[in-house]
């Protein structure tokens, strides 16, 4: 070891708080680093076995194969394993009602495929034989066509043909274009329901049916499924093998790969990995300012130091070499606590929210901490290059500096006497002790500044990433807001009595505590211009006061005992509203995005009480034939959610809707008329949503229902939104927690090491005579200036970057929410910070002989 590593050392063992505080910063960045890679392996271990586990192990399929394909391919040496399925054939849907899907698609499977593509059973059991089926839940809610366990189907199974090519599951249906050629009839029995397959596009034209087969002979049709030994070649291994025949990616799984090239799945990456980015970024700054810091001020301590050893011939690369030797020895502390803390803490904090993750993306996987040596191995490389940049900076600066300014240390104090004038005013206010903290920052502007800068980094990251968080939950509120109802069931053109008769059957589901049936028809309403408001007309445009204008209305019927509560809540005469020739409820207001609730919502109609002309709608015209009068009362509500729908709506800039009870819908709704149904349906509240829902799939499955619908448990989406606000809060406020730590020790490290730096200067105060109340007054003036500028700076940049955070990764429909709760607390702790570290600094002098303090020349 040179003279120059013994010196470094030395220096280390003199100045023991500062060292300690140094690798408290080395080991809170250190395991921060670790924390944050060791979570990203974990979490995309976690994604990929659950997306395994949901999709399958596979990463190629090929969809129009045969025997002697597969037999090539399970002897290529890229390949680890195949699976084979039968391509049974095609038959018609009877009655479905999705054009694009016209088809049943029956598949053949063998035991080995049924390991190896999941099948998720919703009711019932596998085929067990070639006579039995196993049929997909989408061909009722979707397609229209109801099957039920036990039921017999006979098919006409064939071929899709285009000329002389045979189609496939990965050819969308073209009508007019394809031809169905039967070739036999087969008859199954239904012996289960499952969810849609994985290898079932959404272009493809067949909806699924799984049968038994073990046929896998030449002349087969076969479906191939591969995995890959390397999944990384699979696209080389795709245009080397597939050769213009038809294949599917599973893309489920290489998006977590990070192989996949769809361009949805790229902002996918882009987005994780830039997030890990700006975290290792974050936690970078701010271990870099602490350990910038400590070398900085270790060196401003030695520069008389350096300036004799560069006097007697000492380079500026052995300088250097000695700060770094120095960084170096404090990171072979720090960075192997830091791994094991991180490890450690990353533990912790992954068995706490594990639980949740099992009900988040993949039920039934648990998150796990994975160890991972490259990843452990580039938080120690993360962590030397902080240290390194840390000490290089400093040390490059001293070395350059004169030789002579560093002997005589006038490079630490340079203003003019100009820059130290004080104003009569100031003198005044601040007194004696406030005009000595006062010069004290004019004089040495350079320490001042990086105290100030370490608090307003401090705030930043603390009031920034709070904000995040707190929008996320605000964000988490409002969704719970909206929804009125727990389980929905919707459909479009179910008849009524058969609706009724499912939810006399699904009322009775345990745990079930209120329920309602509705339909929204639209309308036509024809009223006089005049009758709107100046507000209506200021976005619709010019009008004559005499013309008649036909606005777009919908009816929301609702069952009469939901619509009784309404006119309750609204205190409005029940006897008003009830009969056939009573007046209804009616919501119309003009759409405003920038609106809070619908009392900020400007009026359509000028008067609150009208008698409107209405007409039902039929493929978007008014039946002109039909015209009818209704009376209508408008309040200022929200109407109850519609149920789920199977197509989204198209959104208007206003919304006019009636309320009208069940029993009036015989009288407005022509009998036999083919009126535009936007949705009907029923709504469920219940204590118990999962189970009731779960109930209430079996009463479904039980029943012949013969039109498509769609069922939503919104209890399970809004626990799956509680569990991500969750699991971000624990995540967030342990960044926080560790980051907060790291810009604490950067604020005690700079002031106290600055305090002890000013020994001599606040020795001779003391040998003046100055009591202990004046100079602890000084002090505290320093502690008020500190603070109340990193405060200054602090609080407008925290806010503009939590206002670009919130809005660069929330949904526009996420007001941002100022988080008035943090900026409290860090205008706090950013004053007890300063005032704790600096009267443990002073302390710690006071207990110095005055003398001895004079003598010291720093050296």
């Amino acid at each position: 070891m040179n003279i120059f590593c013994k010196v470094a050392l030395k220096g280390l063992k003199k100045n023991r708080t500062r060292t300690i505080v140094t690798i408290i910063g080395v080991v809170l960045s250190a395991a921060m680093f670790t924390a944050v890679t060791t979570f990203g392996v974990s979490l995309l271990d976690y994604m990929a076995e659950g997306a395994v586990m949901k999709y399958g192990s596979w990463d190629v399929g090929f969809l129009d194969a045969n025997a002697s394909f597969a037999q090539e391919q399970s002897q290529n040496n890229d390949v680890e394993e195949i699976t084979t399925i039968e391509n049974i054939g095609y038959a018609p849907l009877k009655g479905g009602q999705n054009p694009d899907k016209p088809y049943l698609y029956v598949a053949g499977f063998s035991r080995e495929a049924f390991d190896a593509l999941p099948i998720t059973l919703t009711s019932g059991r596998l085929p067990e034989n070639g006579n039995e089926v196993l049929i997909s839940g989408k061909i009722a809610t979707d397609g229209g066509v109801s099957y039920a366990t036990g039921d017999t189907i006979s098919l006409a199974v064939g071929n899709r043909m285009e000329g002389e090519k045979k189609l496939t599951q990965n050819d969308p249906y073209t009508s007019g274009s394809e031809t169905f050629v039967p070739q036999e009839n087969k008859t199954y029995t239904v012996v289960g329901i499952c969810r849609t397959p994985v290898f079932e596009q959404d272009h493809s034209p067949g909806y699924t049916l799984i049968t038994r087969s073990d046929q896998t002979g030449a002349g087969k049709d076969l479906s191939l499924f591969v995995t890959l030994k390397n999944p990384r070649q699979v696209y080389s291994y795709v245009d080397s093998t597939a050769a213009g025949s038809s294949y599917i990616l599973n893309t489920d799984v290489l998006r977590i790969m990070g192989l996949s090239r769809n361009p949805g799945d790229r902002i996918f990456n882009a987005f994780m990995y830039s997030a890990g980015a700006i975290v290792i970024a974050i936690i970078m700054i701010g271990s870099i300012f602490l350990i910038y810091n400590s070398f900085s001020i270790s060196l401003s301590e030695r520069t008389r130091q350096i300036g004799i050893l560069s006097s007697v011939g000492a380079t500026a690369k052995q300088l250097r070499n000695s700060v770094l030797f120095e960084g170096m020895c404090i990171g072979a502390v720090g960075i192997p606590i830091g791994i094991l803390t991180g490890l450690g803490s990353i533990w912790l904090v992954i068995s706490v929210v594990s639980r949740k993750f099992s009900s988040l993306l993949y039920s039934g996987v648990p998150l796990t901490m994975s160890m991972s040596l490259p990843a452990i191995a580039g938080a120690a490389a993360v962590s030397i290059i902080t240290i390194l940049i840390s000490a290089y900076i400093p040390a490059k600066k001293a070395v350059n500096m004169p030789v002579m300014e560093c002997i005589r240390q006038t490079n630490e104090v340079k203003v003019e006497a100009r820059a130290m004038k004080i104003s009569r005013l100031e003198r005044r206010t601040y007194g004696l002790e406030g005009i000595l903290a006062l010069k004290n920052f004019k004089r040495n502007k350079k320490r001042y500044r990086s105290i100030v800068m370490s608090l307003v980094l401090s705030i930043v990251l603390f009031v920034s990433t709070s904000a995040l968080v707190t929008s996320m939950q605000k964000g988490a509120e409002q969704t719970k807001i909206v929804t009125s109802y727990d389980i929905g069931f919707g459909t479009q053109d179910m008849d009524d009595s058969e609706m009724l008769q499912i939810f006399d059957r699904l009322k009775t589901a345990n745990g079930v505590t209120g329920s309602s049936y509705q339909e929204v028809i639209n309308y036509s309403c024809a009223v006089k211009a005049d009758e709107l408001t100046d507000e209506y007309w200021k976005s619709a445009g010019v009008y004559s006061p005499d013309e008649t204008v036909n606005l777009h209305m919908e009816i929301q019927f609702l069952d009469d005992n939901t619509y009784l509560d309404i006119v309750k809540g609204q205190n409005l005469p029940e006897e008003e509203y009830t009969g056939q020739d009573a007046r209804v409820i009616g919501v119309a207001k003009l759409g405003d995005d920038s609106a809070e609730g619908v009392d900020d919502l400007a009026d359509m109609f000028r008067n609150p009480v009208m008698n409107l002309t209405i007409a039902p709608e039929i493929n978007g015209v008014a039946d002109t034939e039909e015209w009818d009068h209704i009376g209508v009362r408008f309040v200022t509500m929200v109407p109850p959610d519609t149920p789920p729908m199977l197509k989204a709506a198209g959104q208007q800039s206003t919304f006019f809707s009636i309320i009208a009870p069940w029993s009036l819908k015989e009288r407005l709704v022509p009998k036999g008329a083919s009126v535009d149904s936007r949705v009907k349906g029923l709504t469920f509240q219940s204590d118990h949503p999962s189970q009731s829902a779960d109930e209430m799939k079996s009463m479904i499955q039980e029943m012949n229902i013969s039109s498509a619908y769609i069922m939503l448990n919104t209890d399970e989406v809004l626990e799956e939104s509680r569990n991500y606000i969750f699991i971000a809060n624990v995540f967030a406020y342990t960044f926080i927690i560790m980051i907060s730590l790291i810009a604490v020790a950067n604020v005690f490290n700079t002031i106290s090491t600055n305090i002890k730096l000013r020994r001599r200067e606040l020795a001779m105060l003391r040998s003046v005579g100055m009591p202990d109340r004046d100079f602890n007054k000084m002090m505290r003036f320093e502690c008020a200036f500190y603070g109340i500028r990193a405060l200054l700076f602090g609080i407008p940049i925290s806010i503009l970057s939590s206002w670009l955070i919130c809005k660069g990764m929330l949904s526009d429909d996420i007001r941002f929410v100022l988080p008035w709760g943090s900026i409290g607390i860090s205008v706090i702790s950013v004053l007890l910070v300063i005032f704790v570290t600096m009267m443990y600094a002073v302390s710690k002098m006071k207990k110095e002989n005055i003398i001895d303090a004079l003598r010291d020349d720093m050296a």
